[in-house]
């Protein structure tokens, strides 16, 4: 694939057209990304995904953070990942960044449907199914459309900026007391 570089402004400016018209923007995925197969979806920001020889990753969306299958609208978030994995039976493209403590590969994962590249940590984002993770957003590539995609969902009140929900991270602080 492709990457396009873009300055900071062009890119702002695209975004904001986007969220002003609805329309879904592109994300491109960087030349050392490799294709896998999801095998299954976890929750709104986890997934298990495998290559043709057999190995198998198990992936966290960098920069997300969504809610616990036990939560309000925790189900409605892996429904959500389950969809935009659906359209493109199961294919992604994964942008490994790191591992986290609990040894998943922290990454970014795109999905392509024809010329179209969705980010999916931003899609997730974008529909109120995740909340941007501040503190480990940094280490994403996508770090601004991930923070213009949570702007849109706050704006329009979807998801969980619809009520006022308790966030993953603190619902798993209060899981441990």
């Amino acid at each position: 694939m492709k990457s396009v570089k873009v300055h900071n402004y062009s890119l702002i400016f695209l975004l904001s057209i986007g969220a002003i018209t609805g329309c879904k923007f592109p994300r491109t995925a960087p030349p050392s990304s490799e294709s896998w197969f999801v095998m299954r979806i976890s929750d709104g920001d986890s997934l298990t995904v495998r290559q043709t020889d057999g190995s198998e990753l198990k992936i966290r969306l960098c920069g997300i953070d969504a809610p616990e299958r036990s939560q309000p609208l925790g189900r409605e978030a892996t429904e959500h990942l389950q969809s935009l994995v659906a359209q493109t039976d199961n294919q992604v493209q994964v942008v490994a960044l790191e591992k986290d403590r609990y040894g998943r590969t922290v990454a970014e994962v795109f999905t392509v449907l024809g010329n179209e590249e969705k980010l999916l940590n931003a899609e997730q984002l974008m529909s109120g199914n995740a909340y941007l993770y501040k503190e480990f957003v940094n280490n994403c590539p996508n770090k601004l459309p991930l923070e213009t995609a949570e702007a849109i969902a706050q704006e329009k009140r979807l998801g969980v900026w619809g009520g006022n929900y308790q966030k993953p991270w603190d619902y798993r602080r209060s899981k441990r007391k």
